[in-house]
């Protein structure tokens, strides 16, 4: 009887597949600046609020511990005004985890006053910049189509 050990001793290269999609959508006018503060916004909302996204935390070779992270990757994507507005449309008929980043928010400097600017306009008034979802995989296509990945 022959056993094959290096089959058990070797790393598995094989990718991990997730089932769920973690999206963050832009709109295209946004300075440089507005994006990477829009998306770090947008993406600590969903960290805090869908627990399972979150991996484990971090460690190196000399056992130096780092926050945890999302456990899989986040899709950044690009879009017109009205292919961000139909998104969020999207996103809330299909009830996904999201989190909303407004124009106002850039005028505020604090999470008290980001809320209440929010709060102060209807939905469909919203001047949406930026939107995160999360969820199955085809229901977070179907809420971003039409937009494009970030360059």
């Amino acid at each position: 009887m022959s056993t094959d050990t290096t089959a058990s001793t070797a790393i598995t290269a094989e990718p991990v597949r997730f089932d769920t999609k973690i999206a963050v959508l832009l709109r295209e006018d946004l300075e440089p600046w507005q994006r990477l503060n829009v998306t770090s916004f947008l993406v600590s909302g969903l960290g805090s609020q869908v627990p399972e996204v979150i991996g484990e935390p971090y460690e190196d070779a000399d056992g130096v511990r780092y926050l945890s992270m999302f456990r899989q990757p986040v899709m950044v994507f690009e879009a017109t005004k009205e292919v961000l507005v139909a998104a969020h449309g999207r996103a809330l008929s299909r009830a996904l985890p999201r989190a909303v980043f407004t124009s106002d928010l850039f005028t505020t400097g604090n999470d008290r006053d980001n809320r209440a600017a929010v709060r102060a306009v209807a939905t469909a008034e919203l001047d949406v910049v930026g939107l995160a979802v999360y969820g199955p995989r085809n229901g977070v296509d179907k809420v971003v189509k039409g937009a494009r990945m970030h360059p």
